[in-house]
C-alpha cells in the first residue's frame, strides 16, 4: 500500500471513529418501581426507582474502539491482569482492529466490568443498577408488561435455545420496547453496576445468622414471580460473574443521572 492510500485509509478511519465517539442516543426513564425477584426478609417488596437516562442500545465495537484510541491503558495488550482475564477482547484481530468478527455496529462483548465502568465514566455516566436495568426490561414491546408480552417471550425463548453467535448482529435490528430502548431481549447479556449484589451472604459453615432462604432452590420458593423465567436467568447469570470476566455474549450500556 503506497503512502497516499495509507493517508486516505487513516482519514476514513478517523471519520468513522469520530462518528462512533459522539454522545450516545439516550432515553429518559421516568420514576418507576422495581420489585426484586428474590429478596431477604428485611428488603421491601417494591423499591422506588428515581428517573434516569439510559443508552438506547448497547455500546458498540465502534464506540469502544474510539474509547481505546483515547484511553490506551484499556487496550488488550496493555490492560492489567487485575482488570481483565485472558478473554478480554480476545476475538478482536488486534488492539485497535476489531476485524470481521466484531463489526463496528455490533455490540462490544468480552469486556470486563472494570473497562465498562471506565467507558461509562468517560461519557459522564455509569453502569445502570440492577433496579434500573430491570425497571426498563419490565416494559414490553407490544404490551406494557414484558412478562405478559408474547413478543418478548418469543425473543427470549429463541435466544435461550440457540448458541452464541460467532459474529454478533448489529444493534437496533429489532423493535424497541415501549420506553424506546432497544436490544433488551435476546441480543447480549449486560453488565450492571451491582452485578455482584449477593443472593447469599455470610459463610455457610459458621454463620448461624445466614439467610437460609436465599440459597438457590430455597430462594426460588419465596420468589416474587415463579413464572418469570427471564428474570431468573438474569439473576443466575449475574451471580456467576466476576468483575474481570470477558464473556462472548456479555456487553453493556450506560446510564446517566438526571
Amino acid at each position: 500500500m503506497n503512502i497516499g492510500h495509507r493517508i486516505m485509509r487513516s482519514w476514513i478511519l478517523l471519520g468513522l471513529l469520530s462518528g462512533w465517539a459522539g454522545a450516545a442516543d439516550t432515553v429518559t426513564i421516568p420514576v418507576g418501581e422495581f420489585a426484586p425477584l428474590i429478596r431477604s426478609r428485611e428488603e421491601p417488596e417494591v423499591r422506588q426507582v428515581p428517573a434516569f437516562k439510559i443508552d438506547v442500545h448497547p455500546v458498540t465495537n465502534g464506540e469502544f474502539l474510539a474509547f481505546l484510541h483515547e484511553h490506551p491503558q484499556w487496550r488488550r495488550s496493555r490492560i492489567a491482569p487485575l482488570f481483565a482475564d485472558e478473554q478480554y477482547l480476545a476475538h478482536w484481530r488486534g488492539d485497535l482492529d476489531p476485524g470481521p468478527s466484531a463489526p463496528l455496529d455490533a455490540p462490544v462483548v468480552q469486556v470486563s466490568w472494570f473497562a465498562a465502568r471506565d467507558f461509562a465514566a468517560t461519557r459522564g455516566g455509569r453502569l445502570p443498577t440492577i433496579a434500573e436495568w430491570e425497571r426498563v426490561a419490565a416494559v414490553g414491546i407490544t404490551m406494557d408488561s414484558a412478562r405478559a408480552d408474547p413478543e418478548v417471550a418469543q425473543r427470549m425463548t429463541a435466544w435461550f435455545s440457540r448458541p452464541t453467535e460467532t459474529t454478533m448482529p448489529r444493534v437496533m435490528a429489532d423493535a424497541p420496547n415501549r420506553l424506546g430502548v432497544h436490544d433488551l431481549f435476546g441480543l447480549v447479556w449486560e453488565w450492571v453496576e451491582d452485578f455482584n449484589e449477593a443472593l447469599v451472604t455470610g459463610e455457610s459453615r459458621g454463620d448461624t445468622g445466614l439467610e437460609r432462604n436465599l440459597f438457590c432452590g430455597a430462594g426460588s420458593v419465596g420468589a416474587r414471580d415463579k413464572t418469570d423465567y427471564a428474570a431468573f436467568m438474569r439473576a443466575g447469570y449475574r451471580s456467576s460473574l466476576r468483575a474481570a470476566y470477558g464473556v462472548p455474549n456479555l456487553g453493556f450500556r450506560c446510564a446517566y443521572d438526571i
